[in-house]
């Protein structure tokens, strides 16, 4: 497998995704506002997605793409079994658990958002809506497991556009706001699920895989599945208890903290999805097969490379968005609804929540090295001590601090996240950072230094450009992201920031390196 033409197929198809996502949020701004409509939206956006992450990105993917990949390499046929088996279980027990949080909704939308009166009728409303969606991109998931273990990687990676153009046309076709708009969003997100899931169902089918519905039994594949996901699950579910608590907390710190995160949290996104995601998709079927062939020191390889990798793009893009976040907020999303007060909190949230975006992404390159040994265990005690640390900060920084305490907490929980999973892996022999790659980190950082200098310079000169016209705009940001590219990549490539061929196989998907240099 090319790491950085697979790297590169993820990621560029995830960027569509993400223009479409800016596109979306840019509308939804000025359309819905900071309102409480829109905060009650994203209470109902948030819940289907964070049990998303438990059942389907996070936990399922854990198990099951390594135990598909072994059984491919014995065969199609096995492998095709072991799916139709999966499902056979997998499918009964979303449908069950969807049905039951549909029954209790109210109840736990206000356990969650503390939620009153008009709102909590609203937000209650709004999430059984949206709470289909959880079925249908956990049964992406799995679908998307299996093209991704073939390298088939583009059905996979565009699928999230859908869900983006669905509430595209929900804000084009009522444009309203307030209660209207809002309902209309909530149904763009379960329609979006039905086009990720026929999108995927037809690529397996081109690709020759056609899972037949079979009566749910524990076989012994489903019991081998079991035993690695069930800790799998654990430690997701630590996870996504501390996607609740921070929305426990943000629903509490008053009217239009929701949305200022969910704004700030579209651009932290960006380099999150297109890197950390595009990263974490490629490496699991490599690490996996050559942890089962019993070759670690090319495992480790690829994980070298990722890192490599990732922090050549997300160093960069950390910086840049932490020193323009106000002009980058103000030109996307003020106007309409949306103040500038608003675009001032929302621009405050940012410039701290994207300090721990390189950690976010790193663990996306080291929990493969856990995950292709079938070991899920360890990501959960490290998860769970995450967690504490979590909340222990939610409560130490948020009374001072408001919403950029919440952010402080996220930013420093990643880069301990991350510190725990590299040390586990170092002493267990499993993966180190050698000296060629400490090399090109501190090369990516002085580049990096440079560009941030030159991005100042340039907020400081066009102070007008980012709240004026459309067409100032335009320019304010292309200023922006088109100095920043010019500054950084030319000093990276200068002072030996990346390996040179293998960067020039990302931009013209040639062969990629293989040795250290």
């Amino acid at each position: 497998m090319n790491l950085h033409k697979a790297t590169g197929t993820i990621g560029g198809l995830t960027m569509v995704s993400r223009i479409a996502g800016f596109a979306r949020e840019m509308l939804m701004s000025r359309v819905m506002g900071a309102s409480w409509q829109a905060d009650a939206f994203f209470v109902a956006f948030r819940l289907p997605n964070t049990f998303r992450r438990l059942f389907g990105e996070g936990a399922f993917s854990a198990g099951f793409v390594p135990l598909y990949a072994q059984r491919l390499q014995k065969g199609e046929a096995e492998a095709q079994t072991f799916g139709e088996e999966i499902l056979a279980v997998f499918l009964p027990t979303l449908i069950i658990f969807t049905l039951v949080f549909e029954i209790i909704m109210g109840p736990f939308v206000f356990l969650i958002s503390g939620y009153h009166g008009e709102k909590l009728s609203l937000a209650t409303f709004l999430t059984q809506i949206t709470f289909p969606y959880l079925l249908l991109i956990s049964l992406v998931s799995l679908f998307s497991g299996i093209l991704n273990s073939i390298a088939r990687f583009t059905a996979a990676a565009f699928a999230p556009a859908l869900l983006n153009l669905a509430m595209l046309a929900a804000l084009v076709f009522v444009p309203v706001g307030g209660t209207t708009t809002a309902v209309a969003l909530s149904a763009g997100v379960t329609a979006g699920g039905v086009l990720q899931l026929g999108l995927l169902l037809a690529a397996c089918k081109r690709a020759g895989i056609v899972l037949k519905l079979r009566r749910p039994r524990m076989t012994p594949g489903v019991r081998q599945f079991v035993r690695v996901v069930i800790p799998a699950t654990l430690g997701a579910g630590v996870y996504q208890i501390s996607a609740f608590i921070d929305t426990f907390f943000l629903a509490r710190i008053g009217t239009g903290a929701l949305s200022y995160f969910n704004y700030a949290d579209r651009l932290n996104q960006l380099p999150l999805g297109v890197i950390g995601a595009a990263l974490g998709t490629a490496i699991l079927p490599q690490v996996s097969k050559h942890v089962g062939a019993g070759e670690p020191d090319k495992a480790a390889r690829v994980q070298s490379q990722a890192t490599e990798l990732a922090m050549l793009l997300t160093l960069p893009a950390a910086l840049a968005l932490a020193v323009s976040a106000m002009p980058l907020i103000s030109a996307l999303f003020q106007g309409g609804r949306f103040t500038a007060e608003d675009a001032r909190l929302t621009a405050l949230t940012l410039s701290i929540v994207v300090l721990g975006l390189p950690a976010y992404v790193l663990v996306k390159v080291l929990t493969p090295g856990f995950y292709s040994r079938q070991d899920t265990a360890t990501p959960v005690k490290i998860a769970a001590v995450v967690l504490i640390a979590t909340v222990v900060l939610n409560f130490l920084l948020i009374p001072p601090f408001g919403i950029a305490g919440l952010a402080s907490a996220i930013a420093i929980c990643s880069w301990l996240n991350c510190l725990m999973l590299y040390v586990v892996l170092h002493r267990r022999g499993h993966f180190r950072i050698e000296g060629w790659l400490a090399s090109r980190v501190l090369r990516q950082i002085i580049a990096c230094a440079g560009m941030g200098a030159v991005l100042y310079g340039i907020r400081t000169l066009m102070p007008g450009w980012f709240s004026g016209s459309a067409g100032h705009r335009i320019v304010g940001v292309a200023a922006l992201v088109g100095g920043g590219m010019i500054v950084y990549f030319p000093l990276v490539w200068v002072l030996g920031g990346t390996d040179k061929e293998g960067f020039t196989s990302l931009l013209r998907r040639r062969r990629p390196y293989t040795d250290a240099g």
